[in-house]
C-alpha cells in the first residue's frame, strides 16, 4: 500500500518523552493507517473505516482497560 501521501498525526495520548508514540493517518481514501512513530519507516496496520470506528468505540467503552 502507498502511504507516501499520508498525513500523519500524533496521538493526543501518546506520551511526551519520546515513548508510546502511535500516529495516524487518515487523509488515504478508503482506509485509515497506524504506525509507530519511533519507527516511521516501518510497517503500518491498516484498517477500514468502520473498523477504526469501532476500534475507536471499544476505546471510549473501556473495552481494553487493563484490570486493577
Amino acid at each position: 500500500m502507498d502511504l507516501s501521501g499520508a498525513v500523519w498525526r500524533k496521538s493526543s495520548r501518546s506520551g511526551s518523552n519520546g515513548g508510546q508514540c502511535v500516529e495516524v493517518a487518515s487523509n488515504v481514501p478508503g482506509i485509515i493507517a497506524v504506525r509507530d512513530s519511533k519507527d516511521r519507516s516501518g510497517p503500518a496496520l491498516i484498517f477500514t473505516p468502520s473498523e477504526w470506528e469501532a476500534f475507536l468505540g471499544g476505546v471510549k467503552d473501556g473495552e481494553f482497560d487493563q484490570p486493577g
